[in-house]
């Protein structure tokens, strides 16, 4: 297959910057069809593909008008989190290859939908987790798989991430995020920070998680800033008057088959800088990405002990260890790449899919992944609705999680 014809499904700000930044770059890639529930959207996207080729692609309202399109190769879908299952499914039973951008899932039996379609009809399914092809999250992966920090114990991540403006002026804006806020409270975007996590301790292939335990602050961030912005905007009053369910913190254990512990911090609704916080920890040693620090025993202990030095004499150190342990992929990135979306992890995902569609070969991040990741966000629902009671996760895998080779993303 010289070209792919691609199907884009949801035009929101994701999708249309995909679209624009990554797709329509891609010598490989006619986008042939654009949809969007939102008619100025659709048109948005159509007029980008023209400008940019020359050739109108189909512009839909309705995804099953979309997923029936003559010709078409895969569909990437970027609509909100409740939407992307259903339109998944369709996609699978019409024997169309999916690319499913992340989000969280509302139920255990659309995770089961989801596995039981793939299985009965053998559609590719990817889960386009960026973060897995993350340059820090790598390289603490390739040093872990050639055992440097030695059995790993512990990991941990977040998704700390200001959203106080998307959540707040989400209806205004035709944002998904403001309807989940209000009637939800759930580690609600888990996959940024545990998708590579997952993959170093190598969950459903010989790991797994067996069970999920969370607690939630009370929610006050959003209607604190609500109210700052009303000093000095226009607020609707329905925006002043909503009652958020939202707890401005959520922190998630997860418990691994193998021993290991996972610790996650869902953290969005108060003032604060970007971290996806993604902590290494094992018998030799650890990984720290907000500081990008390694420490290794042996090698820093004694430095650090003898000279009473502090941690910040080892910011950054983790450079020093790029050369022998950062995959190729990374060392050889151009500044294209990097410019493509999220410092060139947008890239490497959606080459991935694309090639994986081309070449009729695994999907790297499959379906059996992107339930499990999702699965955690329902799982924390009704463990903080039952203040904070063990939750068990479902082996979505009917047991194969066991004999399941380990496929990296990229060679390490």
């Amino acid at each position: 297959m010289d070209k792919l014809n691609l199907g884009v499904i949801g035009l929101g700000s994701r999708g249309y910057s995909v679209l624009v930044w990554l797709l329509l770059g891609m010598e490989d890639v006619n986008v042939t069809v654009v949809c969007d529930v939102y008619e100025d959207r659709a048109r948005a996207g159509q007029r980008a593909v023209f400008e940019k080729t020359g050739k109108e692609p189909l512009m839909c309202l309705d995804y099953h008008d979309a997923i029936k399109a003559p010709g078409l190769d895969a569909v990437l879908i970027f609509t909100s989190w409740d939407t992307h299952a259903e339109i998944a499914i369709a996609s699978m039973k019409a024997g169309i290859p999916v690319g499913s951008e992340v989000g969280c899932e509302y139920s255990l039996s659309n995770c089961q939908r989801l596995v039981d379609t793939y299985e009965d009809t053998g559609t590719p399914y990817m889960f386009m987790e960026n973060c897995c092809y993350g340059k820090e999250e790598l390289l603490a992966t390739s040093m872990a798989r050639r055992g440097l920090f030695g059995e790993i114990v512990h990991c941990a991540g977040a998704y700390a991430h200001d959203l106080r403006y998307e959540v707040a002026w989400g209806i205004e804006n035709r944002h998904y995020r403001f309807r989940n806020y209000e009637h939800r409270c759930c580690e609600n975007y888990p996959t940024h920070e545990l998708g590579p996590i997952a993959r170093l301790l190598d969950i459903n292939r010989g790991n797994r998680i067996v069970s999920v335990v969370s607690l939630a602050s009370k929610a006050a961030g959003l209607k604190a800033y609500i109210e700052k912005e009303a000093e000095t905007k226009n607020v609707p009053e329905y925006m002043k008057t909503t009652s958020f369910m939202q707890g401005d913190i959520v922190t998630t254990i997860l418990k691994c088959a193998n021993g290991e512990t996972i610790q996650l911090r869902l953290d969005t609704t108060l003032p604060r800088f970007y971290s996806r916080n993604f902590t290494v920890r094992g018998t030799k040693g650890l990984y720290e990405q907000d500081t990008n620090m390694v420490f290794l025993d042996g090698v820093h202990e004694d430095k650090y002990f003898d000279t009473v030095m502090s941690y910040e004499q080892f910011m950054n150190n983790a450079r020093e260890y790029e050369k022998d342990y950062l995959p190729e992929v990374w060392k050889a990135v151009t500044p294209e790449v990097e410019a493509a979306g999220h410092g060139g992890m947008d890239y490497f995902v959606y080459r991935a899919f694309i090639e994986a569609v081309k070449n009729k070969t695994p999907m790297p991040i499959d379906v059996y992944d992107g339930v499990t990741w999702m699965a955690v966000g329902v799982l924390s629902e009704m463990s903080i609705r039952n203040n904070g009671a063990v939750q068990d996760m479902p082996d979505f895998t009917h047991g194969k999680w066991q004999t399941r080779p380990r496929e990296d993303v990229v060679e390490m």
